[in-house]
């Protein structure tokens, strides 16, 4: 065909050339019920275990903190409500990470059972413990919820949290025997570092120790120096720990451990100031294992989080409560640890055993969940 000099020549292919029995294989599409949740200062995907495909894609975020997902299941084990295990999805890659725990995500898990009916409340009832079982940690998590009339979570109330605009009804996530929920032991590196397993295994670094000539402003997450500097001390932490062979194995999973720089508090409000990271960039506030951790480590004699929250003073008056042999001596006072989104309290609870050892029973911390939409995720098969 000519159209005003143009040339086209159309050429059309028998139909006969496509063999009827052959055709393109397209993935099906296919779906599962699924709650997306604020959960502390994380957002994340809630899905029941038994819904739980053999894969699953589409559902990561932009950042670690958007990117994560809560698998929940009715528990068979004595004394524990829910199963709980945790997902990290790395942002960037097609990566997942299930060697550790998110507070913030574990304090929607008890709202999530309740109105998804794994927990019932009794008529009448205005608040319910929720015993959940962290299948990554083996952590044990006591939720403290308010009810609303209709036996659901109670979402509206008056508590707020740093990183979270507005308020909330406030949620009590209590960590019970968090220490050594990984690697079974604390140690020091140097005077510098302290390597503490409660609730996560953490990297906690005295700030000031990197202060080195050329780089007096560090910690300065803006830094790229800094950055990978923290990745390698991260490292590091994970052989001494023994979560890791090598440094360049330990470079593999960058969820544990995770590391927090540590500084003397800039003013009353607070007894500790910390920056901490997560999968290899700056945290815009704290993790709520973080929190955990860091209040274990304020009460134990010795660590980086004791010595620069006490100024090195051995008698100060402890913040911690105490009991012997679960009898209550004396309660906790709320220790304050600034991050980059405001403050966060942590009460810490010491045991003393008949035979004179110490152990923590618990450290609780407030946060606030609530439901952002709920519905069907669609994945190919």
């Amino acid at each position: 065909m000519t159209t005003a000099g143009l040339s086209i020549t159309e050429t059309y292919t028998p139909l006969k050339a496509f063999p009827l029995n052959k055709f393109v294989a397209y993935p099906t599409k296919q779906s599962l019920p699924a709650v997306w949740m604020r959960s502390g200062t994380s957002k994340g995907l809630f899905i029941h275990r038994k819904d739980l495909p053999e894969s699953l894609d589409g559902v990561g975020g932009a950042t670690s903190t958007t990117s994560k997902v809560a698998v929940v299941a009715k528990s068979n084990r004595p004394g524990i409500d829910v199963d709980y295990t945790f997902v990290q999805v790395a942002p960037d890659q097609a990566k997942i990470d299930t060697t550790g725990n998110c507070g913030n995500i574990a304090s929607g898990v008890g709202p999530f059972s309740v109105d998804e009916g794994l927990v019932r409340a009794k008529i009448g009832q205005t608040e319910i413990d929720v015993r959940i079982f962290n299948t990554n940690t083996g952590q044990i998590i006591v939720e403290t919820i308010q009810l609303s009339p209709d036996g659901t979570c109670k979402e509206h109330g008056t508590c707020q949290i740093p990183g979270v605009a507005g308020t909330s009804s406030p949620i009590k996530v209590a960590f019970l025997n968090p220490e050594g929920i990984q690697t079974r032991k604390v140690g020091k590196l140097q005077v510098q570092v302290s390597l503490v397993d409660a609730a996560n295994p953490f990297v906690l670094v005295d700030s000031h120790s990197l202060k080195l000539n050329g780089h007096c402003t560090w910690p300065d997450p803006t830094d790229e120096d800094f950055v990978s500097v923290a990745e390698d001390i991260r490292r590091q932490g994970a052989v001494r720990f023994g979560l890791a062979t090598d440094v360049e194995s330990a470079s593999v999973v960058q969820g544990t451990p995770k590391i927090a720089f540590l500084s003397p508090p800039t003013d009353e409000s607070s007894d500790l100031d910390v920056l901490a990271f997560t999968m290899g960039r700056l945290h815009t506030s704290l993790q709520l294992t973080g929190a955990v951790c860091i209040g274990v480590a304020m009460t134990m004699y010795g660590t980086v989080a004791w010595r620069l929250a006490s100024g090195g003073v051995a008698n100060k008056p402890p913040k911690h409560g105490m009991e012997v042999e679960g009898n209550k001596i004396a309660s906790a006072i709320p220790m304050g640890i600034r991050h980059p989104a405001g403050v966060i309290q942590a009460e810490a609870v010491l045991d003393l055993a008949r035979d004179g050892t110490i152990q923590v029973k618990q450290v609780a911390v407030i946060r606030t969940a609530r439901r952002l939409f709920e519905g069907n995720v669609f994945f190919k098969a």
